[in-house]
């Protein structure tokens, strides 16, 4: 038996709507096509100004193209992890659903911290700054945009896990305890990174970025702890309603890292 078999019920059966898609997925696809507007007068405004203008500041200078298409394979797996998170859900498997949902959640922090990591190195060594030029300029705004986009995405999915747990941990099995303690172990680990670089170069910006971590933790208890141990069938379409929203927030990094990454060397 599957673990929402207890949670179902027949009355909740989500409703056919005129257009044949349920009406959350309508509301969510037509955020995401105004977002491609969004992006694609960011994406073509940076790559217009970079062609008009002249920099002297040399792109293949800057960027790791290493450190990047690191961080772009980890976007990518990410998004492979939530289908299956997906797919789960709507197969009623809780506990897989939990497990491959902890596993985008990760990979999302792995690649906020790489762009975090890249960004820093950019300004104390590369001197590329929102004022040293306009390819900085444009670079930042497009970048950093598409960067906040992915932390609200970790944060949204972060609430289903959180969502998804037991009342009380003695109610956890034994393939749920460890997801249990990594959700920790995630929260716990950039904390103190950022904590020790702060000691270390005395940044400002560091000590906000840790407070931020800092606060989310007890935010998203306070947020989902009313809906802790109700999690239902009917909720795999929310489930399902994230998993667009990131899969396109890895499809736009794609074509970020092409346009403005790997045109550069081109």
């Amino acid at each position: 038996m599957s673990d929402l078999a207890a949670h179902a019920d027949p009355l909740e059966e989500l409703k056919q709507t005129n257009t044949g898609v349920e009406n959350k997925k309508m509301a969510m696809w037509a955020f995401l096509a105004s977002d491609c507007m969004f992006f694609g007068t960011l994406i073509s405004t940076h790559l217009i100004y970079r062609k008009i203008y002249p920099t002297v500041v040399d792109p293949t200078q800057i960027f790791s193209i290493e450190l990047t298409g690191f961080s772009s394979f980890i976007l990518l797996m990410s998004s492979f992890l939530m289908a299956l998170t997906v797919s789960s859900a709507h197969k009623g498997n809780l506990t897989s659903m939990r497990t491959f949902l902890l596993g985008t959640i990760l990979f999302g922090g792995v690649f906020l911290g790489g762009q975090v990591y890249e960004f820093s190195h950019f300004v104390h060594e590369k001197g590329l700054t929102l004022s040293s030029s306009v390819f900085g300029s444009t670079f930042y705004t497009l970048t950093g945009t598409h960067g906040i986009h992915v932390a609200l995405g970790v944060f949204w999915l972060a609430m289903w896990f959180f969502a998804t747990l037991p009342k009380k941990f003695s109610q956890f099995t034994r393939e749920e305890r460890l997801p249990a303690q990594l959700i920790t172990f995630w929260v716990a680990l950039p904390v103190v990174m950022v904590l020790v670089y702060f000691i270390h170069h005395h940044s400002t910006a560091y000590l906000l970025i840790a407070a931020g971590w800092l606060v989310l933790f007890p935010v998203l208890m306070l947020v989902t702890t009313p809906l802790r141990g109700r999690y239902s069938h009917v909720n795999a379409l929310d489930v399902e309603t994230a998993g667009l929203y990131w899969h396109f927030v890895d499809i736009v990094w794609i074509i970020i890292f092409t346009a403005v990454y790997l045109v550069e060397y081109l």
